[in-house]
C-alpha cells in the first residue's frame, strides 16, 4: 500500500475547517481523562485551550464494562476516591450524556470544536448520534479493533487515525478498513513521557508518501520543541494532552501541557507557518536596501 511521493494529499474537512498542505496547523488540545471525572475541571481546559488559540479539545469516551479488560477489571486501585476496583475506577472518571451536553453547549458557546476518541462500539454510536461530533479520533490502542474503526467510517464522519505502539502492517489494514477519502493520521509514540529518541519525526514523510493522507503528530513529550520540529516537517495537525497542573493524580498529568506551555505552542506553531513561506526563491523588501549598501558586484 504505496501511495507515491507524488501524490497530490488532498485536505480534509473538520467542521469547516480545511486539514492539510497549506493550510493552518489543526491544534487539538487533549483533555482526554485529565478532568478528573469533574466538568469544572473539564470546562476550565476548555478555557485554556480556547485563549491560547486551540482549534478543537479532545475527550476520551468509554463503556467501561466494554473497554475495560477483563482481567484489569477486579484489580484494586489507589484514587484520590479511595481504594477501589479498577472498572469502578473507569466509571467514577467517565462522563455521560448529561456531562457531554454541558461540554457541547460550552464549546458551542466558544466556537471550539470537540470530540473524542470513542473506545468501543456504544461510544461511537453515543457521539454520532447523541452530539454529532465533528469527527473521530482513533486512539493508538485501538489500531487493531477493527470492529470499533469500521464503526466510525460507516458514521461518513472523518477520522483521525493515531499510529502509535502500532506497525506499519498493522497500520495497513486500519487504513484499508477506514478508507483515505476522510482520513487525517498522526505520527506518534506512544511512551509517557517520551524521549527524544523515540520521537523519529522522519515517521510523518513515511506516512504521508505511503497513504497519501494528510499527516499529523500527537505527541507525548516534555516541552514543545519536538511538536514544533513535526511542524516543520510538514504535520498538518498537532495534539497534546492538557493539565491545570502536572503534578495532579492521573497517568496523563505528568506528559501534558500546562497552560502557559499551551500557550506557547500555539504561539510557536503560528510563528513557524509564517516562516515556511512558500519555497519561492525571492529578494524581499527588507532586503533591497543592505543588497544596494553592500553588494559590490552585480
Amino acid at each position: 500500500m504505496t501511495a507515491g511521493p507524488n501524490k497530490t494529499i488532498t485536505p480534509v474537512e473538520i467542521g469547516g475547517k480545511l486539514v492539510g498542505p497549506d493550510q493552518p496547523v489543526y491544534v487539538i488540545a487533549e483533555i482526554g481523562l485529565n478532568h478528573n471525572g469533574d466538568v469544572a475541571i473539564a470546562k476550565q481546559l476548555i478555557d485554556i485551550a480556547h485563549e491560547a488559540g486551540c482549534d478543537a479539545v479532545k475527550f476520551q469516551k468509554r463503556t467501561p464494562e466494554i473497554s475495560t479488560p477483563k482481567d484489569m477489571r477486579d484489580v484494586m486501585r489507589e484514587t484520590p476516591w479511595g481504594t477501589m476496583t479498577y472498572l469502578d475506577y473507569r466509571y467514577r472518571v467517565e462522563f455521560e450524556e448529561e456531562q457531554y451536553t454541558e461540554i457541547d453547549n460550552y464549546c458551542s458557546k466558544l466556537g471550539m470544536h470537540w470530540f473524542a476518541s470513542p473506545w468501543d462500539v456504544p461510544s461511537v454510536e453515543f457521539l454520532a448520534n447523541k452530539f454529532d461530533v465533528v469527527t473521530f479520533k482513533v486512539a493508538s490502542a485501538s489500531v487493531t479493533d477493527l470492529e470499533l474503526l469500521t464503526a466510525m467510517k460507516n458514521t461518513g464522519k472523518p477520522v483521525i487515525l493515531s499510529t502509535g505502539m502500532s506497525t506499519i502492517e498493522e497500520i495497513d489494514k486500519a487504513v484499508e478498513t477506514l478508507g483515505t477519502e476522510k482520513l487525517v493520521m498522526m505520527h506518534a509514540t506512544s511512551t509517557y513521557p517520551m524521549p527524544a529518541h523515540e520521537a523519529n519525526l522522519r515517521t510523518i514523510n513515511t506516512l504521508r508518501e505511503r497513504y497519501g493522507v494528510p499527516v499529523g503528530y500527537s505527541g507525548h513529550e516534555t516541552g514543545l520543541q519536538i511538536s514544533l520540529a513535526a511542524v516543520a516537517l510538514g504535520a498538518v495537525t498537532v495534539e497534546r494532552h492538557i493539565t491545570l497542573d502536572r503534578t495532579m493524580w492521573g497517568s496523563d498529568h505528568s506528559a501534558s501541557l500546562e497552560p502557559g506551555g499551551l500557550r506557547h505552542l500555539v504561539r510557536d506553531i503560528r510563528i513557524i507557518e509564517e516562516a515556511l513561506g512558500d519555497g519561492v526563491k525571492r529578494v524581499f523588501e527588507g532586503e533591497i536596501k543592505p543588497k544596494a549598501r553592500l553588494r559590490r558586484v552585480g
